[in-house]
């Protein structure tokens, strides 16, 4: 404890080197840049195609689809960090259901913490201050404040002693990422306030080529001690759902896992400096801050592309009928239950009045259908006397929206 404690001294008695902010630059790819044009062409279609899902999608659904999305987004936002926590793992989390092995247990309460804050930035908790430093840190802080104190233990250097994160503190240590030196911690707060100043107002094409630039360049400072990725994800996400009126139902953090190696070389890339004279006039690569860029916009395209053809209403309702008609044969739920399930998915909310009438059956048949249909976990109500409206269960995810996830391995 000695030797930690004047480890942090020698760190505190030199905490700032002087670095320059220009070592950051370029922090948008500019007007007149070689890539300039495709990367405009690319942020015109995202947001047109985003547009185009969130129109098509009825309040009542769309609420319901990004409760599934948080989940979705914590799985593969934490996969990219190597903790494997399976949307079902975190949905019993939310539920209060842990697993027994504590390992497993520290994983699902992570989960937690991260769709905690997902949720909050998806109410507009973070409006108008994902780009900042009060917002960055609050995202740290209200994630880090969640999680079990066995992950808030890391090791920032090569035989040193584990450090705690401290939630929504920067770092007090020199750290590297695989070939990147990172600034030094004193820095930390210049560097920032340029990041803000540069990320702050920008018209609708540049804060969508800016949450991809921003992504990095987050990175690349490495404001705290641990939780860089997950930050940076949940800040992406935050940039969008505000740039592009998402609506929270599709994920960046999904398309980039799925190309983790690939996310991962982008990143790299980036840190390295200026190539030669065609490569800008900033410290660090422009070319590779675009070609990163366009990785990131055509990962959102096929994100949205891809809930797009999930959620095409013919096809949907199609396997929701199916699943259903299953369980009716299984008798896990009683007749009639299909069309409670139909009449859900064309008029988005229903009165509990009007159910009866809609299944042809008495008050009491009504109540059984939909208590079996509550059980299930596929109907929902904010109170009980509120309207009904569908629910989407991670566990039948894979039936109601193939690929979303990896099917859970058997344990």
């Amino acid at each position: 404890m000695a030797e930690k404690k004047a480890d942090t001294q020698a760190d505190a008695d030199r905490p700032d080197r002087g670095e320059p902010i220009t070592l950051m630059e370029p922090l948008l790819i500019p007007e007149g840049a070689r890539q300039r044009g495709a990367l405009v062409d690319r942020a015109l279609t995202l947001a047109q195609k985003a547009a185009s899902l969130r129109s098509a999608l009825p309040a009542s659904l769309l609420a319901a689809l990004a409760t599934l999305v948080r989940s979705m987004n914590c799985y593969y936002s934490n996969l990219i960090e190597g903790h494997d926590t399976h949307p079902i793992d975190i949905e019993r989390a939310l539920q209060q259901d842990y697993s027994a092995d504590p390992h497993q247990r520290d994983l699902q309460l992570e989960a937690q913490a991260h769709i905690a804050v997902q949720r909050w930035i998806d109410q507009g908790g973070l409006q108008g201050r994902a780009l900042t430093i009060e917002g960055l840190r609050e995202i740290h802080r209200r994630f880090c404040e969640q999680l079990p104190d066995d992950l808030l233990w890391v090791k920032t250097r090569k035989g040193g002693a584990p450090e705690r994160v401290i939630p929504g503190a920067w770092r007090t240590r020199d750290v590297e990422v695989g070939r990147h030196v990172a600034i030094s911690a004193g820095a930390i707060p210049r560097f920032l306030n340029r990041f803000e100043s540069a990320y702050g107002n920008l018209g609708p094409t540049n804060a969508i080529l800016a949450a991809a630039c921003a992504h990095h360049r987050l990175l690349w400072v490495h404001p705290f001690t641990d939780g860089n990725g997950r930050v940076a994800r949940l800040m992406s996400h935050a940039t969008l759902l505000e740039t592009l009126d998402t609506g929270a139902v599709w994920s960046v953090a999904r398309g980039l896992a799925r190309n983790a190696e690939t996310y991962k070389r982008h990143l790299a890339a980036c840190d390295q400096p200026r190539r030669n004279d065609l490569d800008g006039r900033g410290h660090l690569s422009q070319e590779a801050l675009a070609d990163f860029t366009a990785f990131f916009l055509d990962v959102c395209i096929d994100q949205v592309d891809f809930m797009e053809g999930l959620i095409q209403p013919e096809q949907l309702r199609t396997r929701i009928q199916s699943w259903t008609e299953d369980a009716i044969r299984q008798g896990t739920l009683p007749a009639r239950a299909d069309a409670l399930l139909g009449a859900l998915l064309y008029r988005g909310t229903l009165p509990r009045r009007e159910v009866p009438a809609i299944l042809g059956v008495s008050e009491r048949q009504a109540r059984r259908v939909l208590s079996a249909l509550t059980s299930e976990g596929v109907i929902t109500a904010e109170t009980t006397r509120a309207p009904l409206q569908l629910a989407f269960p991670a566990r039948l995810a894979s039936r109601w929206m193939p690929g979303l996830f990896p099917e859970q391995a058997a344990r």
